[in-house]
């Protein structure tokens, strides 16, 4: 059985004391779970939510890497200097990434590429907009999506990728797809990767549901057979409410 992923993203917010804080408070409530616990943060609270987060099952994640090792890349972070200081996941091709800074399907493979070759889990975003799924293209699009985030990944990398299925429409804007129409979205991104890598690989993977995910839809959106995790925005921003999906069986 695949074991679920429970990651938040703090996108552009906290402080590292706010970090630190959020951390102590974070651990007793999730100590005990069987979930995997991930929390990405900004870059400026690295340092300090890893040695917060040492000798604890709270593993930490970056929001974003270039593709390069090091250059002429103002303002970029490597994969190496992420795993440098102690990283284990970093989150590519999030929806936020591709609408405001032109990633496209393209750099999301070389950054997933680039993640393995440092020993970094790679969370992958896919997702439809709300008027590519009132036309009918949902599937299509995550499908097209997939398939080119994962070109030319060994069956082991991709074994060992994590999908977050987001629709767009339901980030930060508190809709979130039903359970059974989440479900179907994860479903059909598995069978992409049969179809492209065989079923022992596709089985393997990791598929997380975010968009809204939060304490009062979590337990159902996680019951369902292909939904392994979330990928959680706003409420991970919070102990209580974040450890209350974490906890969920």
């Amino acid at each position: 059985m695949r074991k679920k992923v429970i990651a938040g993203n703090w996108k552009m917010n906290m402080l590292p004391n706010e970090a630190i804080s959020m951390i102590t408070e974070l651990t007793p409530l999730v100590k005990d779970t069987e979930n995997e616990v991930v929390l990405c943060v900004p870059y400026t609270d690295l340092f300090y939510s890893l040695l917060t987060a040492q000798g604890t099952n709270i593993k930490i994640g970056a929001q974003n890497m270039h593709y390069e090792e090091k250059g002429a890349y103002t303002g970029e972070v490597s994969g190496k200097m992420l795993k440098s200081i102690g990283v284990e996941y970093v989150i590519i091709g999030h929806s936020e990434r591709r609408q405001y800074f032109n990633e496209t399907d393209e750099t999301v493979n070389k950054k997933i590429k680039t993640a393995f070759e440092n020993n970094l889990k790679p969370i992958v975003c896919v997702g439809e907009t709300l008027e590519e799924r009132e036309a009918g293209k949902a599937f299509e699009i995550i499908e097209n999506q997939t398939q080119k985030a994962l070109n030319g990944l060994t069956e082991e990398q991709v074994a060992n990728t994590i999908i977050a299925y987001e629709p767009i429409w339901a980030i930060g804007t508190g809709k979130t797809a039903t359970s059974n129409d989440a479900n179907e979205a994860c479903k059909k991104i598995r069978e992409k990767i049969v179809e492209i890598y065989g079923q022992n690989v596709a089985e393997r993977v990791i598929i997380q549901y975010g968009g809204s995910m939060k304490p009062e839809n979590a337990k159902e959106l996680l019951s369902m057979s292909d939904i392994d995790g979330g990928l959680i925005g706003g409420a991970s921003l919070k102990a209580e409410s974040f450890a209350n999906i974490v906890n969920c069986k």
